[in-house]
């Protein structure tokens, strides 16, 4: 089952320095993790929106909050059991917060 990982840190982008390599390197060799990137800063970020036929476009991250996604990691794992545990030994569980979602399956 695939599963996505949101890797969320605070706005100050604490942790964004943790050597996150020797993770990647070991869940590739393993064939778990499909793909994974960094993400800008949400000030980065560009949102659209569509109201009444008009695109509507945002600087920024149309949510305020105090945490934003700094990247994601896309799994390949037996259960949900084996992502939760996967996204537990990803160095940003330390100083940020790791959202596991399941893709939709048919």
């Amino acid at each position: 089952m695939k599963y996505m990982l949101l890797v969320c840190t605070d706005v100050t982008g604490e942790g964004a320095d943790l050597d996150v390599e020797p993770w990647v390197q070991d869940l590739d060799a393993r064939g778990i993790r499909l793909m994974g990137e960094r993400l800008r800063p949400a000030s980065d970020a560009t949102t659209i929106r569509v109201r009444g036929g008009e695109v509507l476009l945002s600087d920024g991250p149309f949510a305020e909050t105090k945490e934003q996604i700094a990247g994601f990691d896309i799994l390949e794992c037996k259960d949900l059991d084996e992502a939760i545990e996967v996204a537990a030994s990803h160095p940003m569980a330390r100083n940020g917060q790791i959202e596991v979602r399941p893709f939709w399956t048919e």
